[in-house]
């Protein structure tokens, strides 16, 4: 079958990839050889999931590509802070291992139940200032202060949306390796400035204790394993906040955008809210998981001279795994396209990853989505789109999500 034209890296694609996937599935092509950057961008559910329990084959530390700086302004901006350490999602074993160990004693499920009183209370408080304008940029009013609230709280931040926003943003954009000189010298000095305020954070947990997700990490032990460093603790903590942050902002406002295109889905997931029926709510997060996968795509670096699905791979090419493409694949999901809340395999979702390196936070993440929408649409009531044109979407290739949606609302007690 003829291979699609249309390019995954162009800008126009990280924008509204679907058509792309959906020709690419169509013409058969699980794997797609990207010469010019020396990558294989995996399409297939399959080999997406097959390269997550290979980690010793396919590599997480693709922080490499940062570390590996050759611009001397940048050198020299990023010499002012502290090592920039592989941690989590950008290390493998042993130190991922360890890392995971120690991280595990803080995001654990009855901490995430603790807290879903608070999840619960700023979504009710956003909701009300909401419901005394009527209209507004859903992703603005609600999508970034919930999330952003939620985890500065749970990790040590001040509640400073815009500030956490910047920083989180630009740790994305260092991650994706696809911007311009301008915007990676802004990064590192965003990176420099978040290592700064961190830093003093840790010192004061370390003397003072406190509450919070940055005290268990701090105060994290493990027999036979060290305790975590200041660097790693910083890059534990930014990665916390860009997954708590911008993956569940993506995902609530893809999803309120999905039930206003979708009536009668809407209609179910109203009759559901209040807590009238969790389960069904819950698998409506599951599906808007997988509907718009935020996380859209993560890179892997090549170990060793390999095969994936057939395929060639020499050692030091990069795969990229397209989540979002794995989870519009026909082969694993029936009317990959359609947004269907009843959906009865939802949950077998890559928007999480999988294997060793699944998201950490994912029990926080699908918390705080049914919690929202548990309040929302029991809150508020004949949601519509009040100008189609000024829906934004940011082009990453990593994170993609919904940035702007202008809405209109009524109070449901109205």
């Amino acid at each position: 079958m003829n291979k699609p034209q249309t390019n995954m890296f162009a800008q126009e694609t990280l924008v509204d990839p679907f058509d792309h996937y959906s020709a690419m599935h169509e013409a058969g092509i699980k794997i797609d050889h990207v010469p010019e950057m020396n990558t294989y961008v995996v399409y297939a559910y399959d080999l997406c999931s097959e390269a997550t329990t290979k980690p010793e084959i396919f590599l997480n530390d693709f922080g490499a590509l940062m570390r590996n700086e050759d611009d001397a302004e940048i050198q020299e901006i990023l010499s002012q802070g502290w090592d920039d350490v592989a941690t989590l999602l950008t290390a493998d074993h042993p130190v991922h291992t360890r890392n995971r160990k120690l991280v595990n004693l803080a995001f654990s499920a009855p901490r995430v139940n603790a807290i879903e009183a608070d999840m619960r209370k700023k979504s009710i408080e956003l909701i009300e200032k909401m419901s005394q304008k009527a209209s507004g940029d859903f992703v603005e009013d609600f999508c970034i202060p919930l999330p952003v609230a939620m985890i500065a709280q749970q990790i040590g931040l001040d509640n400073d949306p815009k500030q956490v926003k910047s920083w989180s943003d630009a740790a994305v954009d260092r991650f994706s390796q696809m911007v311009d000189r301008d915007r990676r010298v802004e990064c590192a000095k965003s990176f420099i400035e978040y290592q700064t305020y961190m830093k003093g954070k840790i010192d004061d947990r370390r003397a003072n204790g406190g509450d919070d997700l940055l005290t268990d990490l701090v105060e994290a032990r493990i027999e036979g394993e060290t305790p975590l460093t200041d660097p790693e603790i910083m890059s534990i903590m930014q990665q916390f906040m860009v997954a708590g942050n911008e993956t569940t902002t993506s995902t609530i406002a893809g999803c309120m955008l999905q039930l206003i295109r979708n009536p009668e889905q809407m209609e179910k997931a109203k009759a559901a809210a209040g807590g009238r029926d969790p389960k069904l709510l819950q698998n409506m997060v599951e599906e808007a998981l997988r509907y718009e996968t935020p996380s859209a795509g993560m890179w892997r670096l090549v170990a060793e001279d390999t095969q994936l699905g057939g395929v060639d791979i020499p050692k030091g090419a990069m795969l990229q795994l397209r989540y979002a493409a794995a989870n519009r694949d026909p082969s694993k999901f029936e009317d990959p396209d359609k947004f269907d809340i009843e959906r009865k395999n939802a949950r077998a979702h890559l928007a999480f990853g999988k294997g060793p390196h699944m998201c950490v936070g994912n029990m926080l993440s699908r918390k705080e989505m049914l919690v929202a929408f548990d309040e929302l649409l029991e809150r508020l009531d004949n949601f519509a789109l009040t100008d189609e044109d000024a829906i934004a979407v940011l082009p990453n290739i990593l994170l993609r999500g919904v940035t702007r949606l202008p809405i209109s609302y009524t109070s449901a007690a109205a």
